[in-house]
């Protein structure tokens, strides 16, 4: 008993049909996929922006080849103390 059977759904629409009208559904329906689609362009845009500061990031914010970081210092000392 806890899934719908089809007659309930066909009730349901018909209930909503009437109180909601037939203009107001459409209306809903192209907005709701407006909304979306606006989503999906502001996750493009954001990956898009993302990647361009990632590789526009300067050289000196990058450690270099023989500079060891802050970790690995930190581990160094802890293995010579103790």
């Amino acid at each position: 008993m806890g899934a719908l059977a089809p007659w309930h759904w066909a009730v349901l629409i018909v209930v909503i049909l009437l109180i909601f009208g037939g203009r107001l559904i459409p209306r809903l329906g192209g907005s709701l996929g407006k909304s979306i689609s606006g989503l999906k362009q502001g996750v493009k845009d954001g990956s898009e922006q993302f990647k361009a500061a990632v590789k526009e990031e300067p050289e000196s914010a990058k450690p270099a080849a023989g500079e060891s970081t802050v970790a690995e210092a930190e581990k160094s000392k802890d293995t010579q103390d103790g």
